[in-house]
């Protein structure tokens, strides 16, 4: 697989591409140095290890939601989904946006069975050693690490090869750039700057996806409305019909090629949300009444995203290709630069020129670097909880904890720019490891939900069914290439055929493996105490050094009796929800939406095209009302408190109250200077 090629005259220069990568990531850097300083200073949130990990356990449903559609929004998610609707026209977006929105609202179960059944765990993998001891233990952490680092490595090769299409930055230095505010931002915020910078992140991405959507259906003097896009389509068609589809057509949703991406899609995503720690730091992070409606507000609202943009950039890419202001013109775009996610930024330029460039180059930076935060709170995570309080200090304090988490979040940083780089100097692209992801971690997804769904299972099946599992698929994976094409390399083990047996083994194998193991070895009867045993971390030596009471850090304070009962019974009522709804919504968007048009072979008319495109406008509308209007809805007595308690710190009037270790409350500055004065007029 070719490596990608930089234009000789690039839309930006190198210095606005050093400056988006550096500037906005020392900015974003700078603004959570100090809003972690407000919530400290006026709101109690001292950075301990449980703040760090876990936000106190207090994060509300829109901030939840935010969270999702920007962790969930990867480089692949725009980039990817543009290049599938390049390749089978409008069934692509909604492939790539059902197949991977199932697995968020499916998620919501996993989330509320593990806040229910493992209330103080900081990662999943805690429940696992909590059930099944060390060797199931070490076996998720492989497989939970091998997601974090494909994950990551996606992010920062789609990135890198955005950043270097457009300014001619050097690839290396892309990949080792992108991650530093990431880095910095993380240290200082935790897992709460991942939730804040998350939500400006997202925001600025579903503007740009507006900017674009408005452009290329309303605005462009060469498109300008779906009518002409139509058109267009239906002329590229004739020129060169798409084979596996419905009479060549880009539209229609009977697409060969593009149903067997769904089912790569599907896999792979269930791989990389049920085993990436990422998503269950969310879920734990979540309060108890948010987890559920989080997840699902936010798995919806991440539908419309990449349905949306590919329908969009990857349409408006396919009409532009008889323009001169394609830049490949008059020839088609290569295969290895759709495969390295390059439809989204071409055809942004075509449309819009530098600026279209820009606001490609700013939507990949916000995200990439919003889905990297996560990885990296999720890997610190796992080394500081499951390696080193586990296996070298079980009494670790603190401030070790914290110190551990800190040193993580560098090296991983470090560690995935190097691994990065080199991948971009073997031919590896984005495309070929989002293919890939599922043939190597979705053998663990069945055991890992089982683990709180099923009280049966026992040690033996959680830790031969993903090994076996993986074996399986990666035996698929390569035979089926050597079959099929009679060489194993790059461009042959990433095509459609073998990606899809490799997948498809990896996350039903267990499906034999699960059954076989517990009933041959004998089934458990679990009952989930041990996994409520899991405590909290002891952070009594970081509140004693900032002079607070470690109650009154937020998620710090022991429930009473009853107020765990009452949360317990709030648990339960969202588990049947949850359940309930991720039955409907998964048959909606699998079955009863798309089915039915595959198998009939309908080719869009005009009006239905229209109308198509007029829903995913609609739908980005509620995306924008659920992200980025409710959380600031949501949080208004929290932002006008902490605004209101910075102006007048600021301005002298009034300094805020404190708190001392003995839990006494410390008389602000002005209630001081009152008492003396009325001593005084007293005397």
């Amino acid at each position: 697989m070719d490596n990608v090629v930089v234009l000789d005259e690039t839309p930006l220069s190198q210095g606005f591409g050093y400056g988006i990568v550096l500037g906005l990531g020392f900015a974003f850097a700078g603004g959570m140095m100090l809003t972690t300083w407000a919530l400290k200073r006026y709101q109690n949130e001292v950075q301990t290890s449980e703040m760090f990990s876990t936000a106190g356990r207090t994060v509300k449903t829109g901030l939840v939601a935010s969270a999702v559609v920007s962790s969930w929004t990867w480089a692949a998610t725009l980039l990817q989904s543009s290049g599938m609707a390049y390749r089978y026209g409008v069934s692509g977006p909604f492939w790539y946006a059902s197949g991977a929105t199932v697995q968020i609202i499916l998620f919501a179960t996993l989330a509320i069975e593990l806040k229910r059944k493992a209330p103080n765990a900081h990662t999943f993998l805690e429940a696992i050693r909590a059930r099944y001891g060390t060797p199931a233990h070490l076996t998720f952490m492989m497989f939970g690490l091998f997601t974090n680092i494909l994950v990551t490595a996606m992010l920062l090769t789609g990135g890198s090869a955005v950043v270097t299409s457009l300014t001619g930055m050097p690839t290396a230095a892309a990949c080792f750039l992108l991650p530093v505010g990431v880095v910095l931002y993380t240290l200082f915020g935790g897992i709460k700057a991942t939730f804040l910078t998350d939500y400006v992140h997202t925001v600025i991405i579903l503007v740009i996806i507006f900017i674009f959507a408005f452009t290329t259906y309303a605005t462009s003097p060469i498109l300008g409305s779906p009518g002409a896009v139509f058109d267009l389509l239906k002329k590229a068609a004739a020129l060169h019909p798409v084979e596996g589809n419905a009479q060549g057509s880009y539209l229609t949703m009977n697409s060969r090629e593009g149903a067997i991406f769904f089912v790569i899609n599907i896999v792979g995503n269930f791989g990389t949300v049920f085993c990436d720690n990422g998503y269950y730091n969310k879920a734990i992070a979540a309060s108890p009444v948010s987890a559920l409606p989080g997840y699902v507000l936010g798995g919806l609202s991440w539908f419309a995203v990449p349905w949306l943009c590919a329908t969009t950039m990857g349409l408006a890419m396919i009409a532009l290709e008889t323009d001169p202001s394609f830049p490949s013109y008059p020839n088609r775009m290569a295969d290895a630069d759709i495969s390295a996610g390059l439809v989204l930024p071409n055809a942004a330029v075509a449309l819009l020129g530098k600026g279209g460039a820009a606001c490609t180059l700013l939507l990949i930076f916000m995200a990439v670097t919003s889905a990297s935060s996560a990885e990296l709170i999720a890997v610190s995570s796992i080394f500081t909880y499951d390696g080193y309080q586990t296996y070298f200090n079980p009494k670790a304090t603190g401030k070790q904890l914290i110190y551990m988490s800190h040193v993580c979040v560098v090296a991983f940083g470090l560690i995935m720019a190097g691994f990065s780089t080199g991948l971009y100097y073997i031919g590896i692209s984005m495309g070929y490891l989002y293919l890939l992801m599922g043939v190597i971690v979705s053998a663990a997804v069945l055991p890992a939900a089982l683990t709180l769904l099923w009280r049966k299972m026992n040690w033996q099946a959680a830790v031969f069914s993903p090994l076996l599992g993986l074996v399986c698929s990666l035996t698929a994976w390569l035979v089926t290439t050597k079959l099929q094409y009679g060489e194993l390399s790059v461009e042959t083990t990433g095509k459609n055929n073998p990606m899809l047996a490799g997948n498809v083994a990896a996350l039903l194998s267990p499906v034999l493996f699960v059954p076989l193991f517990t009933f041959l070895f004998g089934a458990d009867n679990y009952d989930y105490s041990t996994m409520r045993d899991i405590r909290k971390g002891d952070d009594h030596d970081i509140a004693a050094s900032e002079g607070v009471d470690l109650d009154l850090i937020p998620g710090e304070a022991e429930l009473t009796a009853a107020a765990e009962e009452e949360e317990q019974k709030n648990l339960h009522r969202s588990a049947f929800i949850a359940r309930t709804l991720t039955v409907l919504m998964t048959v909606s968007m699998l079955v009863l939406w798309p089915m039915p048009m595959y198998g009939s072979q309908y080719i869009f008319s005009k009006k239905f095209f229209t109308g198509w495109v007029t829903v995913g406008i609609v739908w980005l509308f509620f995306s924008t009302f659920v992200v980025g209007i409710y959380p600031i809805w949501e949080s208004r007595a929290t932002i006008c408190h902490t605004v209101t308690s910075m102006y007048l710190d600021i301005t002298g009037k009034r300094r805020p109250r404190t708190t001392t270790v003995e839990g006494i409350a410390t008389e602000s500055q002005e209630d001081t200077t009152m008492q003396s004065e009325k001593v005084v007029e007293k005397a």
